[in-house]
């Protein structure tokens, strides 16, 4: 078996497949690799355990069980009486709704989370790392789940827990206490010790610009029982698996080469392990849980194996006291409503992604254009698998625009990218730009900085399309990059991050709104799909 040999002077290490002790949350800045349990690429310490993405699939299975049990009204109340709510959003600013499509459809937006807490017995014996019984969580799973408007298309987009970002101003709820911005970058996973789940909704909106609805938020208990319910769940391993190395550290997973169905603690171990997996980077533990959640999705869809009223009611409670979800979600009723959306996408349907990144020392940041071209897709309500239909090229409206020096514009700068801050004085540079050219009414919004991949022309209403279509006109911008959001007041025009300098709009090439091959798609009926095992951890 190997032996690690990397590791991270600032962090000593700790209990098997990440476990690792707790160190003071820091700042950092440019270039950084601090902070709390880092990614590691092959040969290095593990990290700290975490907790796996079992936890959504779990979760649609809970509510689906709680819509059939048969429970009455006191039963229902108890299960209620379980749920922990928090806040959405703490953070200062909100990304803008999602205009609704002709049927008046909006997206769902959820962020999952998944809590490193060890806060009980439970979560202490499936976590292990003693020293950190009681200490402060952090945000270890990080998943956006996007439903589409229509409900036909689902696409998941993971975050790897060190992605190093300047984290927002977040204010806890329950005690008044404010985070301020980070000055530096700092490791995402560190934003739930920042007031709560909605800070890391409040880092997700700030990053991506894309409205997030709801959260949910699970730790350790009740995952091994939610699994043996359905009956297992099968995996595929290209060899035979041990994830344990010379000093003990690892899972403990082990498997022989081929597809097992695996459940309890076993699928546990699964959705943990890094080492064996490949480079043994949390990468590739990522790609592991894509295919598991792929694959427990066929699963339930093809076998019904949860029958049994008792195991109905066990499942029920378990899933209750481990969810943790915003003030939207809490009632046994509005989750049961949320897992009848969630259901409605075929497998083939769904696409699950990792954020594109680059290694910044042990740690990774999005990568410039690639990811913030994914946010965009989702943002856009783009189908990630590429199977939307195609849209016809948008048409000059009927309506007719006001004289340019009666049209209201409010320029906002929103060149910031994931890699890169804003370009400075954008919003005033381009507000100067429509004065000359008679839009004497153009304002610069210097309030916000917002992230946009490009260039965009928002209205709230149709009487001021035609109002914003002119001003795309008189700028060079086409008229696909003009479009209605609830989100704004009057006709409001963000500079993106294609636009970062000069007078003059770039001429680019047409849209292109294919996924980015960086970020690892992986299509939900994919049944030949297969982890490779990494030479060092065979049997």
């Amino acid at each position: 078996m190997r032996q690690s040999s990397v590791r991270d002077s600032r962090h000593p290490a700790g209990g098997p497949d990440g476990g690792q002790g707790r160190v003071p949350e820091q700042a950092q800045g440019p270039g950084d690799g601090g902070g709390p349990r880092g990614h590691r690429r092959g040969g290095a310490r593990p990290r700290r355990r975490k907790h796996r993405i079992l936890r959504w699939f779990s979760i649609t299975l809970a509510v689906l069980i709680l819509g059939t049990a048969g429970a009455g009204y006191l039963w229902y109340e108890h299960l209620n009486s379980n749920i922990k709510t928090d806040k959405l959003n703490i953070g200062e600013h909100q990304a803008a709704k999602p205009t609704p499509n002709a049927a008046g459809q909006t997206p769902l937006n959820i962020l999952l989370i998944g809590s490193d807490a060890r806060d009980s017995k439970a979560n202490q014996k499936l976590g292990g790392a003693k020293e950190t019984f009681g200490g402060v969580p952090l945000a270890d799973v990080q998943m956006l789940v996007h439903l589409s408007a229509d409900r036909t298309n689902m696409s998941v987009v993971s975050m790897p827990r060190d992605t190093l970002l300047q984290l927002p101003k977040c204010t806890d709820p329950k005690t008044g206490k404010e985070y301020p911005a980070t000055v530096g970058r700092q490791m995402t996973n560190t934003s739930l010790g920042r007031g709560g789940p909605g800070c890391t909704v409040a880092t997700w909106e700030q990053l991506t610009g894309i409205h997030i609805d709801h959260f949910m938020m699970v730790d350790f208990a009740g995952v091994v029982s939610m699994a043996d319910a359905i009956g297992g769940v099968p995996v595929c391993v290209d060899a035979n698996i041990l994830s344990k190395d010379s000093e003990g550290h690892g899972s403990g997973l082990k498997l022989a080469k081929g597809t097992h169905p695996v459940k309890g603690e076993q699928a546990l171990q699964w959705l943990r392990t890094r080492y064996g997996f490949e480079d043994g980077s949390d990468i590739a533990r990522t790609k592991a849980q894509h295919m598991y959640m792929n694959s427990m999705v066929r699963q339930m869809r093809e076998n019904a194996t949860i029958t049994n009223p008792g195991k109905l009611r066990t499942l029920a409670e378990e899933a209750t006291r481990a969810l943790r979800v915003d003030d939207g979600l809490d009632t046994v009723k509005k989750l049961y409503d949320l897992s009848n959306e969630l259901k409605k996408p075929a497998p083939d349907r769904i696409t699950m992604t990792t954020m594109p990144f680059v290694y910044v020392g042990v740690r990774v940041a999005p990568k410039p254009g690639d990811a913030d071209k994914l946010f965009r897709l989702v943002r856009e309500d783009v189908a990630l698998d590429g199977k939307d239909k195609k849209k016809a090229p948008p048409k000059e409206t009927d309506d007719p625009a006001a004289p340019d020096g009666e049209i209201a514009v409010q320029v906002q700068n929103g060149t910031r990218t994931a890699e890169l801050p804003a370009a400075s004085g954008r919003a005033s540079t381009v507000s100067q730009i429509l004065a000359t050219k008679g839009f004497t009414k153009a304002s610069a919004d210097q309030s916000v900085s917002l992230s946009e991949e490009k260039t965009v022309i928002r209205f709230p209403s149709v009487d001021l399309e035609g109002d914003a279509q002119r001003v795309a006109k008189s700028l060079g911008i086409p008229l696909s990059s003009v479009k209605r959001s609830t989100g704004v007041s009057g006709v409001t025009l963000i500079v993106g991050g294609d636009w970062r300098e000069g007078n003059t709009y770039p001429k680019s090439a047409k849209d292109d709104d294919t996924t980015p091959d960086t970020a690892l798609a992986l299509n939900g009926s994919d049944k030949k799909a297969c982890m490779k095992v990494n030479k060092n951890f065979t049997w």
